[in-house]
């Protein structure tokens, strides 16, 4: 790939670097979602446990035969989302305002040796006998931690990647796209072997351990690059240029919607924060983005909203006693809508449209309220309220295609066009703003899952 005054990217190495990143921000919490199981098994009575059952009698008809969940095991679910959510958001916008006072490697770098380290001693803890309480404390804390670097390290890696071209924000959109596939593929595996959850989590979790070694590896490639020195040191005389280019690409217009002569102004005055050289507020480079910001938001508030919430309690309306009820949900929902999503995401590395100025945009993350009728009304399990209008297998995956790829499309157009709407010196301040928003949709999500399947 080649720019336009500037070094190539070699064999696609710094796009191939930030797709492994990207990974690596959501490959952590998405493998302790699919663990899921084994932590609410180490939660039982110990009494009832002599020994961990397969992972295959866990979602067959053999469930029924199971005592009935503690008190941990009943909350970890609900207390899981309120310590991943809430650090999430806070931390995201903590580095919104504090990232040009901490160093961007010790961020990103220092995020992902904590992480490893957490997963290190998950890993560790497989083998390790505790009673209920303690493990469960322990597992709080330890997702608490995972969120709260994981929410700094996208942030910092949203803002790093706003300072290259445009198409280099899909690829860490693509990554973690991709890092929900593995969850999903890795549960399917789990069901297909029966092996026990044990061995299950002891694999995630060494998995997780390797991914994020390679995160860390790419990172320190990273900075020795041509491609990504040209653009992301500031104190370079390319960077300078491509600064200035952006400059008088706003300039223009300015031009074009108003002729008066408050570019000449500006260059009088010498208030211009770039030529002046202060550093523009948060607030200033909000009003900026401010229309990306929220339409990324109001896009993943829509999608957790809907999923896993509403959509993985659908039924199978064609199953009746086959392997197909078994494998319905884990197929249908949560590999479909991982695949579909990255693909969705990765689709914006080949074309970019509806443009960044345009209203198309926002109109068409507006019409995704349609999938929440739509959903509410497939064979959702139980309901009181509504009736159901689309029973047959194929609308709910015709529903979850359209649904996860416009999700991955319209978010990571969203994204890539938000650092893009400012200056060049103001371009990572925008992307941990539009990482802060992403955040925001996933708690507002979180949120109304609850008010939309009381609906139902």
């Amino acid at each position: 790939m080649t720019t336009s005054g500037g070094p190539s990217d070699r064999y696609k190495a710094v796009w191939l670097i930030f797709f492994m990143l990207g990974l690596g921000t959501l490959l952590p919490w998405n493998f302790f979602m699919t663990a899921t199981r084994y932590f609410t098994n180490r939660l039982r009575d110990p009494q009832n446990v002599t020994s961990l059952a397969p992972f295959l009698k866990l979602n067959g008809t053999d469930e029924g035969l199971e005592p009935p969940p503690t008190y941990l095991q009943s909350k970890f679910n609900n207390v899981m989302t309120l310590c991943a959510m809430l650090p999430l958001l806070i931390f995201t916008c903590l580095n919104s305002f504090l990232h040009q006072r901490i160093p961007q490697k010790v961020r990103i770098l220092g995020s992902l040796v904590a992480i490893l380290l957490v997963f290190m001693m998950t890993a560790a803890l497989v083998k390790i006998p505790l009673e209920p309480l303690p493990f469960f404390i322990t597992t709080m804390v330890k997702i608490v931690l995972i969120n709260s670097f994981g929410a700094i390290l996208q942030g910092s890696l949203f803002g790093l990647a706003g300072l290259l071209p445009a198409s280099y924000t899909a690829p860490v959109m693509s990554g973690q796209g991709m890092a929900g596939t593995f969850a999903a593929l890795a549960m399917i595996c789990a069901i297909a072997s029966g092996s026990l959850l044990e061995d299950s989590a002891f694999g995630y979790f060494i998995t997780a351990c390797v991914a994020i070694l390679l995160a860390i590896g790419s990172y320190i490639v990273l900075p020795r690059l041509d491609f990504f020195r040209h653009y992301s040191m500031k104190d370079k005389t390319e960077y300078r240029i491509h600064e200035r280019h952006a400059e008088l690409e706003t300039k223009i217009d300015l031009i074009k919607k108003d002729e008066t002569n408050m570019v000449d102004q500006k260059y009088t005055n010498n208030t211009d924060p770039q030529v002046s050289g202060q550093k523009s507020s948060v607030l200033s480079i909000f009003k900026k983005i401010w229309v990306m910001a929220l339409s990324v938001c109001f896009v993943f508030t829509v999608t957790i909203g809907l999923f896993p919430a509403v959509t993985a309690e659908v039924k199978s309306s064609i199953a009746g006693s086959t392997k197909w009820e078994l494998y319905f949900i884990p197929v249908s929902c949560f590999l479909m809508f991982n695949v579909f999503d990255w693909l969705g995401r990765s689709l914006t590395a080949v074309v970019l449209w509806p443009g960044k100025d345009s209203r198309l945009l926002p109109i068409m993350v507006a019409a995704r309220l349609v999938f929440i009728p739509l959903f509410m009304l497939c064979n959702v399990q139980p309901r009181s309220h509504m009736p159901v209008v689309f029973l047959h297998d194929a609308w709910y995956i015709s529903f979850i295609i359209l649904f996860s790829i416009s999700n991955g499309y319209l978010a990571s157009l969203c994204m890539c066009f938000g650092p893009k709407k400012v200056l060049a010196h103001e371009a990572e301040t925008a992307g941990a703003i539009m990482a802060f928003f992403l955040s925001l949709g996933l708690a507002l999500g979180a949120v109304f899952s609850f008010l939309f399947r009381m609906v139902i």
